[in-house]
């Protein structure tokens, strides 16, 4: 793989532009985004400070235009060459040579592009065009129908993280850009498409279900699937349907344990696809053997939720984990192990990624993994009623499918949840009258993610949402069923107040920090 991230510029195209900014062109970084570039060029404030990010409103109204130029040889005959985008923010327009090659609308999800037909000898020059952010989440919301949701602007018509458009505890900086690595991949014959690893334990005894699906070239003959962990390997063919399933056994694996119950043992696993004695592509994670259950049978008090890892209720102490920037192509490694840190320095043994996020890089899972912390994932959506018609049902579905593939080898992940207050707000926060006969999303939260989750995950229980009672039955915030978020004592009273409250689960809580102590 080649990765393209050389030589882009930035330019505005139609939009409020500042005069100083019409027509020109700025150094852009990939990874990265509008706002990032702008700043690194002296062009804008650090939208950090003072009321800045009121000033930058015009950033998320005006279109955008990167472009890069490479070199490259034409596909060969029989070669496959692909442009894969890692993360487009959000809404945008992909040419190559002048040739139209997609449209994308959801920053959650990978894109790949067959690009065999347009790529040619020596310089190639790509374009990606962003549509005005703001302005395309408006004219979605007024497509699918307005629904109800907090803050400004409607984040819920599409699928681009909530907190961009700002959130009580950050700044509304609705930017766009190619926030994950671009490369152009060159294979023959065939590739691992997806890889998905399902490690189960069972009286002591460890397996790896091994799910991998294959992409070939028109024509090319068969090809093997090889997987190797813990001293065993075992290979299959795979199937004319592109698709091949390995299982391998390891007795008496060292258990993985949440961090201060036991060690973090991790087991790397390859995946080889072969095509007679050539390895066309590998595939290499590590991973973990646990069980993870939820305990919610009924008990005298209501309906509890505990989370047992190898058969061992753990106490949990935790905290939600927002992403680490408003812009997540500035959040390295060093940042994540800095942050994770100092949760685990805090006592911490769980971190829920907050529905109005993103699912964070493999680097927040792999350390997490490794420090016995936690991992509660949430799907994104939050505060909001969200449309389960076309177009965005199947944008939904086909970034459900991708998070879960991508994340399932990571022992830390012992949760999916459906999403962050939805339940809650259709309960109590006036939608009902406002939604009328729309959809509001309950068909993602207990139909589409729990299906997704059962075919690809079965391995880890889910949950509706949060808070939730585990049915319609209670209120969806009751302290007695299930999760509960206790947000009155920030609004409205005195932190003494949570003495007040005995949940079974509280996922969420806080209390608004003070200023710093000279103000």
């Amino acid at each position: 793989m080649t990765a393209l991230h050389d030589g882009w510029t930035l330019r505005p195209l139609e939009g409020p532009v500042p005069p100083g900014l019409r027509d020109r062109a700025v150094p852009a970084t990939v990874p990265g985004c509008v706002h990032t570039d702008l700043l690194a060029a002296g062009l804008i404030p650090d939208p950090y400070l003072d009321e800045n990010e009121r000033l930058l409103e015009w950033v998320g109204r005006t279109s955008w235009r990167f472009t890069t130029t490479f070199r490259a040889a034409a596909a060969a005959a029989g070669e496959r060459v692909d442009l894969d985008f890692g993360g487009l923010d959000t809404v945008a327009t992909v040419t190559l040579n002048g040739c139209l090659l997609g449209a994308t609308k959801n920053m959650h999800r990978s894109h790949r592009f067959d690009v065999g037909d347009v790529l040619v000898d020596g310089d190639n020059e790509l374009t990606v065009d962003f549509a005005a952010q703001t302005d395309a989440a408006e004219r979605m919301s007024q497509q699918l129908g307005p629904r109800p949701h907090a803050n400004r602007h409607p984040y819920n018509a599409v699928r681009k993280m909530a907190c961009n458009f700002g959130w009580d505890w950050g700044p509304e900086l609705v930017t766009a850009g190619i926030w994950r690595p671009v490369t152009l991949h060159r294979w023959d014959t065939a590739r691992l498409a997806t890889v998905r690893p399902l490690v189960t334990v069972t009286g002591g005894h460890g397996s790896v279900e091994v799910h991998a699906d294959v992409e070939r070239v028109t024509g090319s003959g068969p090809v093997r699937v090889a997987a190797t962990v813990a001293g065993r390997r075992t290979e299959v063919e795979v199937g004319a349907d592109g698709t091949a399933v390995l299982r391998l056994d390891v007795p008496d694996p060292e258990l993985w344990w949440p961090r201060g119950h036991g060690a973090q043992p991790l087991y790397p696993l390859e995946v080889a696809l072969l095509s007679g004695d050539t390895e066309l592509d590998t595939w290499r994670r590590q991973v973990g053997f646990r069980t993870v259950t939820l305990d919610t049978a009924p008990d005298a008090d209501g309906t509890p939720f505990v989370v047992v890892v190898n058969g061992r209720p753990i106490q949990v102490r935790g905290a939600n984990w927002i992403p680490d920037d408003c812009f997540p192509s500035r959040i390295d490694r060093d940042r994540y192990e800095r942050s994770i840190g100092n949760a685990t320095g805090a006592g911490m043994n769980l971190l829920r990624v907050w529905g109005g996020g993103i699912y964070e890089g493999e680097d927040f899972y792999e350390i997490c993994d490794r420090a016995g912390l936690m991992v509660w994932q949430d799907f994104l959506f939050t505060c909001a009623a969200y449309a389960e018609e076309e177009p965005l049902l199947s944008e939904v579905v086909a970034e459900a499918r991708e998070a879960v593939t991508r994340l399932a080898p990571h022992p830390s992940l012992v949760l999916w949840n459906g999403g962050n207050e939805n339940f809650w707000g259709h309960e109590d926060w006036g939608w009902k009258d406002e939604l009328g006969e729309r959809t509001w999303g309950m068909g993602y939260y207990t139909g589409v993610l729990p299906r997704v989750v059962a075919e690809l995950d079965p391995t880890r229980p889910y949950s509706a949402g949060s808070p939730w009672s585990l049915t319609t039955a209670h209120h969806p915030n009751d302290p007695d069923h299930g999760t509960m978020h206790i947000w009155d004592v920030w609004n409205t009273r005195d932190h003494t107040a949570y003495r007040d409250y005995v949940p079974r689960l509280a996922s969420e809580f806080g209390y608004r920090g003070p200023p710093a102590w000279s103000t």
